[in-house]
């Protein structure tokens, strides 16, 4: 059962003995919780360790041993981070209960493991799931520990708390010859069966005596021959702990099986052993009496109140009273008092101003009047005989003489009063194992309510720490079990269009992520946004929406400022839009689901030959509110009276139901006629002889039969045709598919068990292979699709489909194919792909790849499977070169950015010398065409390297890890201070990272952020309402403006566009009414003039609104460019230089010949597909990325 719990090895500990066969044992999300009221700790249960936490507490709650384990230090006991050194001599059980004990002291944690003891145990999972003796454990453990203490000064530690001896005795009944044997235990084994209680048993064991006489004779060595003899057996020696092992189970012979004893079993709280204890001598007789005074056992007096004080009503019978007194002392009153006392009721008569006797003289009592002076005179001083052996709590708030009892079931610790304690064990329930402290044993005033006393000082530290650490990580966990993340949609960042909300940038810069406390109110959410965005003016609604297949949708606005957030029923991720109530960019929005929009196929026959003889189905996608009438169809679309319109509720055309809706039926909602998001709607002249339908309502495609699949012969065989028409309906099985492609291509038949079918899309690319068991409408296939038949069987349901490619500049096309299972790890996906690619190392790593074949992030987790990372058949992934830094810690490319700015003290050696730049082809351009001058904002990047750093660190120690950097010795910087660091986006400085002592992680930077760092001409601190801009003053009489120069404006008493004319007008010493400024949009080539809007008045409050510049159609940020103009010597409206003229006329040209190649390439894929049904446009896409903790 214990395996090698004995034959610890100190000479080599090695790790592999330890935790043989052990189960994986998963690390607990949340920390555990903290102690409860009686601020004690339990034990965890391994599954069947019960007997194994109730023998550790038991020595745990024995001081003395607990402490003699404490004493003995790392020096004799070696140190737990050796034990895996070869040579080390580490005592891992002694250690390992030393820091168990240390942590039920002192740990704030309701439960304790005992894993890395059952480890230094050498047990398997099966030990730890199965419920073994307690007694056994017992001696086993006592004998681990005495072995692995030899050679220490703990070497006699369970002798010395443990030990007693027996001495067995016979006497010669002739002539008094005493033989006599001695035995030693550390546990006493008792009796239960036929036995009512502790004490009979221990009477039957070591009072009464075995005679033999008649016919067993006992053979005296003295006498020489057969005699009557007496055989009996006493306690010589008592332990200062007697440990009692109760026979519960017992054999039946009859039966062959064993039983349990489930009768009635008393054991006194406290005990008095002199009765069974060897008589001879002052030895240690009684383990619940003190220092025995014989005075005290000689006063009568002082023994029968003892007596009596115990009884609840201090009224005892006088018969009762002498056997009490005899149990007590192990003597007759007869025998000890009588000749000098005289009877036992003639000395309670004597005694009249004490005990009261009845006037028959069967019962005693005490008087009242003397039993209360005599309650405090018998907890003086009759604890000399009587004990409680249980334990202080240092967390109750009792009198110190006031014990407690406890019940410990393994983690759950609960107070427990005696009379419980006896009702628990009157019947079935049993004790095992009874642990009795002697009663001399006395605790040191400094131990009391001290559980950090005589801990060593190594322990205290590591509890010390250990509780911090629980601290914080309580507080993580309450921060997270009750914050929860909202998504922001900031209103001035969106505009109405088809029916829905739409960004006017990108999703990612008009979302805002806020992790918020939800038992915080409504209105601190309100006042918290407030202050995040710090530019809103006027009201500030906050709406619940959502997105739908058309876009961003409002459903329902908060209201209930004194509302907790989880009473308002906001979920976690939900998306909140931040706006005024009523418009977005000037229009008014429809709030509710009852206006919900829907997206819906529109789908309608129009001419696409000459005279109209061949008819093409026309897909495309509308928005209506859902509580709109039918009716709108036609206006929106401009179709004329006279025609017929169908619905179908179904997603894809193959399988459709149609509905013909009559003309009464216009006028209802397309909720009301079961339209939701993906239904159809079918737009038909009734006059027509070419019908979509047939009398059924089925799907027959009309004049272009579409039932039928197109397969391609892709299998490099030579065969009469390279692709056949295979009919099919939506049921038909991918299997059947395939085979007839076989047979009509006249291919060899051994391809029916090595080919597969893959969709073409409209560029004629490959798609992942379908599986053979799918019918069409599983996988998706529509009428008249091209498949391609493919040698290589298609990935089973089991395995996964991938595209890859190597390299930053991938073409499409050029992506290669394997197939993996979806158990396969990123680390085995990733040799798979190296091997395929023929490269070799360990400097590669994966990233997922968009759909127009972008990289996206990388797959950090090596260890995690494809499908726990949401990979599926048919996702690109790209072989990027560069190792991926550790978790928790970023590489991020560090560039250097030369603003075209003058007097920049700190440029490279070279450029002092010839004050150019002279890195040649290192260089990069971060924007050239269309700079308002040669003196524009836009300046140069130069890479310097990559650099590795935890998310931990600050920003000012990225910047000091950057100029270590090679290539930044070509730089002259004194210190970090003098460096300005941005994000770089789009080949120029993007996000102003402004704090130097703020972490990375704050930030949220990301795998895939750039950084640039800007040399200054003095340090900068710039505070969180300063906004930095580049301004350059246009030169009067040419569209050229002079070099830039930095300017911080403070908006922290709005950014108003009087604010920054004032800011302007000072930094140039110009008089503000006589100061012009616009802002220039780098990507458009354009400059947008500053000026004070006319003010609004809101509807709700008659406030005045003030423009904000941070906002539509401004969005002015750090790093932007202001043009100013002065109007004393300039008063044109126009900003724009020359080169902007040049860049405008060179994008108008771009998007031109972007145009009609797209005309061409449509009408060449026309002709190309044939009756090929036109696939139905494709929204526009963004690189998804799931950042998911890995709990493995």
């Amino acid at each position: 059962m214990f395996g090698d719990l004995f034959e610890e090895d100190y000479s080599s500990v090695s790790n592999n003995h330890y935790g043989k066969g052990k189960k994986l044992k998963t690390k607990a999300l949340e920390p555990p919780a903290p102690r409860e009221f009686t601020n004690l700790s339990g034990i965890r249960n391994q599954g069947g360790t019960c007997y194994l936490n109730s023998l550790l507490q038991t020595l745990h709650f024995t001081p003395e041993f607990r402490e003699a384990l404490f004493s003995l230090g790392p020096e004799e006991l070696g140190s737990l981070e050796d034990k895996d050194k070869p040579d080390a001599k580490v005592r891992i059980i002694p250690l390992q209960l030393q820091r168990l004990f240390a942590q039920l002291l002192l740990l704030d944690q309701d439960a304790a493991s005992t894993t890395d003891l059952t480890d230094s145990f050498g047990w398997t999972s099966n030990e730890e799931m199965r419920q073994h003796d307690v007694q056994e454990l017992n001696r086993i453990l006592f004998s681990a520990l005495e072995t692995s203490l030899v050679g220490t000064s703990g070497h006699d530690l369970i002798n010395r708390l443990y030990h007693g001896t027996i001495v067995n005795q016979i006497v010669c009944k002739e002539c008094k010859n005493v033989s006599e044997k001695q035995e030693d235990f550390l546990d006493l084994t008792v009796a239960v069966k036929n036995v009512s209680g502790l004490e009979d048993a221990l009477w039957n064991m070591y009072v009464e005596e075995e005679v033999f006489d008649c016919d067993n004779l006992y053979h005296c060595g003295t006498c020489d021959r057969l005699v009557k003899a007496a055989k009996s057996a006493k306690l010589r020696k008592l332990p200062p702990f007697l440990t009692v092992s109760l026979l519960r189970f017992n054999f039946d012979f009859v039966k062959c099986e064993r039983y349990k004893e489930t009768s009635c079993y008393t054991f006194p709280l406290r005990i008095n052993l002199k009765p069974f204890c060897e008589q001879e001598g002052k030895s240690n007789l009684d383990v619940n009496l003190k220092d025995q005074k014989e005075e005290a056992i000689d006063d009568p007096l002082m023994i029968l109140k003892a007596i009596l004080l115990q009884e609840e009503s201090n009224l005892i019978p006088v018969d009762q009273l002498g056997q009490k007194l005899l149990k007590k002392i192990g003597i007759s009153w007869n025998k000890k008092y009588r000749k000098q006392y005289g009877p036992l009721r003639k000395f309670l008569q004597l005694h009249s101003q004490i005990f009261l006797l009845s006037s028959d003289e069967s019962t005693v009592r005490l008087l009242k009047d003397y039993s209360l002076q005599a309650e405090s005179d018998f907890q003086r001083n009759d604890q000399q005989v009587f004990k409680t052996l249980t334990s202080k709590s240092p967390g109750l708030n009792d009198r110190p003489s006031c014990p407690h009892w406890f019940d410990i079931n393994d983690s759950k610790v609960q107070p427990i009063k005696e009379k419980a304690i006896e009702q628990q064990f009157q019947g079935k329930e049993s004790a095992y194992m009874l642990f009795y402290r002697k009663s001399q044993l006395q605790r040191p005033p400094e131990a009391r309510a001290n559980p950090r006393y005589k801990v060593p000082c190594h322990l205290l530290n590591e509890m010390d720490a250990a509780n911090i650490e629980l601290q914080i990580k309580r507080a993580e966990c309450d921060s997270t079990n009750n914050n929860f993340e909202l998504h922001l949609h900031l209103g001035p960042h969106y505009r109405f269009f088809n029916g829905a909300l739409h960004p006017v940038v990108s999703q990612t810069e008009s979302v805002w992520d806020l992790t918020f406390d939800k038992r915080k109110t409504l209105g601190d959410l309100r006042q918290s946004i407030f202050q995040l965005l710090e530019f809103w003016e006027g009201d500030m609604v906050l709406s619940v929406a959502k997105f739908v297949p058309a876009g961003l949708h409002i459903y329902q606005t908060l209201d209930g400022d004194d509302l907790m957030l989880c009473e308002v029923d906001i979920a976690d991720g939900e998306d909140i839009f931040v706006w005024n109530g009523v418009e977005v960019g000037g229009i008014q929005i429809p709030t509710g689901g009852d206006c919900e929009p829907l997206l819906l196929n529109v789908l309608s026959l129009t001419p696409s030959g000459e005279g109209g003889e061949c008819q093409q189905l026309i897909e495309s996608p509308r928005v209506f509110p859902s509580n709109a009438q039918l009716g709108t169809v036609f206006s929106a679309l401009a179709i004329p009276e006279g025609v017929v319109v169908l619905i179908s509720n179904t997603e894809s055309i193959g399988e459709e139901s149609w509905t013909t809706v009559p003309k009464e039926d216009l006028k209802k909602t397309f909720r009301e006629q079961g339209l939701r998001n993906g239904s159809s709607i079918l737009i038909q002249d009734s006059s027509s002889d070419n019908s979509l339908l047939t009398k059924q309502g089925k799907w027959i495609t009309g004049v272009n039969d579409t039932d039928w699949l197109q397969v391609k012969n892709l299998c490099q065989l030579e065969s009469e045709e390279e692709q056949v028409k295979v009919s099919a309906t939506v049921n038909t099985v991918v299997f059947d598919i395939r085979i007839k492609a076989i047979k009509e291509l006249k291919l060899m038949k051994e391809l029916a068990e090595n080919s597969c079918l893959r969709p073409i899309d409209r560029n004629g690319k490959l798609l992942c292979p379908v599986l053979d068991s799918y019918t069409l409408k599983e996988a998706g296939l529509k009428m008249g699709s091209s498949l391609g038949l493919c040698p290589g069987k298609a990935p089973t349901s089991s395995q996964l489909f991938l595209f890859f490619a190597v390299g930053s500049d991938v073409q499409p096309g050029t992506e290669m194919e394997i197939i993996v299972e979806e158990t396969t790890s990123v680390r085995d996906c990733l040799k798979v792909m190296l091997e395929k690619s023929g490269l070799s190392g360990d400097t590669w790593h994966l990233r997922k790849m968009d759909w127009c074949y972008e990289a996206g992030e990388p797959l950090c987790e090596e260890d995690a499977t494809l499908k726990e990372l949401m990979i599926s058949s048919g996702d690109a992934l790209l072989l990027t070169e560069g190792k991926l830094p550790p978790l928790g810690f970023l590489k991020v490319p560090v560039w250097w950015y030369q603003p075209r700015i003058p007097s920049h003290p700190w440029k490279s050696r070279q450029d002092q010398a010839s004050c150019t730049f002279s890195q040649g082809g290192d260089w990069r351009a971060a924007s050239t065409q269309g700079a308002p001058s040669d003196g524009h904002a836009e300046g140069s990047l130069l890479f310097l390297g990559d650099v590795d750093i935890s998310e931990d660190a600050a920003l000012v120690e990225l910047k000091s890890q950057a100029m270590t950097l090679p290539s930044f010795s070509e730089f002259c910087i004194p210190s970090p201070a003098f460096l300005r660091a941005w994000t770089v986006d789009s080949k120029r400085p993007g996000r102003l990272l402004r704090f130097h002592h703020q972490q990375l992680r704050e930030y949220k930077l990301g795998r895939r952020t750039e950084i640039c760092l800007e040399p200054l001409q003095k340090e900068e601190n710039l505070g969180p309402q300063d906004m930095l801009l580049r301004t350059q003053m246009r030169l009067p009489g040419k569209r050229a403006y002079t070099l830039p120069m930095d300017m911080v404006w403070d908006t922290a008493r709005g950014s108003t566009a009087g604010s920054l004319r004032q800011r302007v007008a000072d930094f140039y010493s110009l008089p503000v009414e006589k100061t012009e400024i616009a802002k220039y949009f780098p990507e458009k080539f354009e400059w947008l003039p500053v000026s004070s809007w006319n003010q609004q008045i809101t509807k709700r409050k008659k406030k005045k609104k003030q423009d904000n510049l941070q906002g539509a159609p401004y969005y002015l940020k750090d790093g932007d460019t202001i043009g100013v103009k002065n109007l004393l010597v300039e008063d044109d409206d126009d900003f724009s230089t020359v080169r902007d003229d040049i860049a405008r006329e060179k994008q108008k040209q771009l998007a031109l010949g972007k145009k009609s190649q797209e005309a061409l390439h449509v009408q060449s894929s026309d002709v190309a597909s044939g009756a090929e049904t036109p696939a139905r446009p494709r929204g526009p896409e963004a690189s998804l990325s799931i950042h998911v903790g890995s709990f493995r």
